[in-house]
């Protein structure tokens, strides 16, 4: 498995963690573990990490992934 899909797989968790947390929230608010799951990802996607697995900019993805809810 080379850098490239390794670090593919990684973003793309993130990205799943973070619509199940979105779309557990709009069930019930008060759900702890989905806004600690929320909050740690917005965390990844804004971090030096993010920028050394991928080109793309975690701001841009988080407004993608907040729209998907709008």
């Amino acid at each position: 498995m080379n850098y490239e899909v390794l670090a593919n797989a990684i973003v793309e968790q993130a990205a799943k963690d973070y619509r199940w947390a979105r779309t557990a929230l709009g069930k019930d608010p008060e759900n702890v573990a989905a806004a600690a799951m929320r909050s740690e990802t917005e965390r990844f996607f804004r971090s030096a990490w993010f920028g050394q697995l991928t080109s793309l900019d975690g701001e841009w993805l988080l407004q993608k992934l907040e729209g998907e809810f709008a």
